[in-house]
């Protein structure tokens, strides 16, 4: 990543070159990256294609869009590693409704080292309700975030189980990865019925005080712990709700397609 898409993708955040990589500016840019930059699956049902190619997912992100895990982390990746951190890919599985994790490659986070001899950390601003700032993987204590309460806990086979208040949430193996190796699972996210990404809508965005959330065309408002939600009329008021609560413009609303259509 040049030092164009650098200082570009660092307005679209909000945050200022830091002077040094590390762990209090990657604390600052972990939580900038949430509050700016939505988790949304919007290409999926607009027919566009989504490539894992690092300069085109920072091109994404700088263009005003979010995405989902491997476009967002893979893109942050990228920013990290411009700015002195070293950055490698973990594959995770994440757990569904039913307690058992998704395929493997269903996840894409990272584990940074900072170059004052901080972490490793476990940093991913692609999951949707996370971790404001970046865990310690090296620990096995419980971390408390503005998020949540987490904990990484080691398997028998030797992966880690990360935990959100108490509750599963993904299966991450430590081994390095390359963002090539994602590809197929991408895939089958945007195409499979099974995918819960191909079944439904969202965009979501942290805030403030809480977070926003779109899903069709119901939008979800939470801020200190109380929650309103809006069912939106039509087409209009949809695009309307991506421009002002995400940043996002839209040409047309974007629709699930019945399961089996291309």
């Amino acid at each position: 990543m040049d030092s164009h898409l650098v200082d570009a993708y660092l307005d679209r955040t909000g945050a200022a070159r830091p002077a040094a990589a590390d762990a209090a500016a990657l604390r600052d840019l972990h939580l900038r990256h949430q509050l700016a930059v939505p988790f949304e699956n919007l290409s999926i049902h607009l027919g566009q294609d989504i490539a894992l190619d690092a300069s085109a997912l920072a091109e994404k992100i700088i263009g005003g869009r979010g995405g989902f895990c491997y476009e967002l982390n893979g893109a942050f990746a990228e920013l990290l590693g411009a700015l002195g951190y070293r950055v490698t890919l973990l594959a995770a599985r994440v757990y569904g409704d039913g307690g058992r994790p998704g395929p493997p490659y269903d996840h894409l986070a990272l584990r940074v080292e900072a170059a004052d001899g901080s972490g490793p950390w476990l940093a991913d601003v692609g999951f949707g309700r996370h971790a404001h700032y970046p865990l310690r993987l090296d620990s096995r204590a419980d971390q408390r975030d503005p998020g949540g309460v987490f904990r990484l806990d080691e398997t028998a086979e030797g992966d880690l189980r990360v935990l959100r208040d108490g509750r599963p949430q993904y299966l991450l193996d430590t081994r390095p990865r390359r963002l090539s190796d994602f590809e197929a699972t991408c895939w089958w996210q945007r195409t499979s019925p099974k995918s819960h990404f191909r079944q439904s809508l969202v965009c979501s965005l942290l805030t403030g005080r809480g977070r926003v959330t779109l899903s069709g065309r119901k939008l979800v408002l939470t801020e200190d712990e109380r929650r309103e939600e809006y069912d939106l009329r039509d087409g209009g008021e949809v695009l309307a709700a991506y421009r002002e609560h995400f940043g996002i413009t839209l040409e047309r609303e974007p629709v699930v397609a019945p399961l089996g259509a291309p």
